[in-house]
Formats: C-alpha cells, structure tokens, sequence
C-alpha cells in the first residue's frame, strides 16, 4: 500500500537508525493496590522515520480484520501485520530497534523483546479502542511494551482502568518512542481515538516480550 507523509521538520536523515534510548520517565498515578506504573517517552528517537514509514506502508503485507463485537462482526479500524518470535522483521531498521530496547530495558523486562504487531492507521477515521496489553501476563506479573510510531502524529490516550483519575494525551509520530511498564498494562488503558479532523497516516510498532499481546 503507498502513502504518503509530511516529513518532520527536525529529521533529516536519510536512512532510518535508533539512537541511544535516553528516554523522560514518567511515573503515573498509583492504583489502589499501590502498584507503581510509568512512562517513558524519547521525542524523535528513530532518525530517518520517513523513509522506513514509506517501505513500510508499501512492503508489509497488511491485512484488514473483522471482529466478533457483542452481537455483531465488525471491521478492525486499521491494517495489521504481525511478526512473531520466529519471523524475521520487514526491515532492518525495526531489527536494529528491537535489539537496541532490549538491551535497555533488560533491567525491567527481565527478558527481550521478541515480537512486533504493527497498525497501520490510514486517516482520523482508524482508531484503536481503550485496552491493556494483558493477555499472556494474567492479573498481577508486569510487563513492557515498547512502541515505536511512524508518520503524522495521532494522539495515544492513557486512563486508570478504575476510572479514578483525568486522561491523559500524548501525540506521537515521526519517530517518537513511548514505553509502558511496570503495572502499566494491568492499571492503565490506552487508546488512539478517531480524529474529525484531516489526519494522514500513521504507522505504529509495538514490541513486545513472548506471549504478551
């Protein structure tokens, strides 16, 4: 699929490279139970966003999903393509991503990542509903999600999950790097809401541990 993206005005580079991973850690609001959720956020850490957004938009083989919803089969509001442990990366540069939060993030990982799921967001009317990355991990072992987001900026949400606190929003794109960890899946929601408003697209990859989706 081709498409098309605004260049970010501070990223010039050609050829698509991680810098280091020196992200602004966040620590959000405890849960009841006093879990300690956090946030890390790396403005532009990938360089070169724009030319890995066009191979992938055009090389990844992206698939379109329904979905069971309640009493009714529903379009996924977004492309998808996963790569699993076994299955090598689209690129190279997403290869180089990987290994370089692994190695970061081994202290509070505990192990690699070792997956990718990527949403192709193709305008404001693809969307992402409020969720946690919770399936493989249970009720109470913590986990981190690495994300990766590629293209024009598109808010990502975060709320408690027991309702007890304001949203909060963070607009990610061209390159931007978001970190979720410690109880963050289990306490928090996240969600790319639908936007009224002419959006281009965007890409987002999600790296994560064995089993975690």
């Amino acid at each position: 699929m081709s498409a098309s993206v605004q260049e970010s005005l501070l990223d010039f580079a050609d050829e698509a490279a991680p810098g280091a991973v020196r992200p602004e850690r966040v620590p959000l609001r405890p849960s009841a139970s006093n879990d300690i959720a956090w946030i890390d956020v790396q403005r532009g850490w990938l360089a070169g966003s724009a030319p890995l957004f066009a191979r992938l938009a055009e090389s990844v083989p992206w698939r379109a999903e329904r979905r069971r919803m309640y009493d009714r089969t529903v379009d996924v509001p977004r492309l998808l393509c996963f790569y699993g442990e076994d299955t090598p990366l689209p690129d190279p540069a997403l290869a180089a991503c990987r290994d370089a939060l692994t190695a970061h993030y081994a202290a509070d990982l505990g192990e690699p990542f070792v997956t990718a799921g990527l949403c192709f967001y193709r305008d404001g009317r693809d969307s992402v509903a409020w969720h946690g990355d919770r399936i493989g991990r249970g009720a109470t072992q913590d986990t981190v999600v690495a994300i990766l987001s590629l293209g024009e900026a598109r808010p990502l949400l975060l709320r408690p999950a027991d309702g007890g606190g304001p949203t909060q929003r963070y607009n990610l794109g061209h390159g931007d790097l978001f970190v979720m960890g410690g109880s963050c899946q289990r306490t928090w929601e996240h969600a790319v809401p639908k936007s009224a408003r002419p959006t281009g697209p965007r890409i987002s990859v999600q790296f994560r541990p064995q089993g975690v989706r």
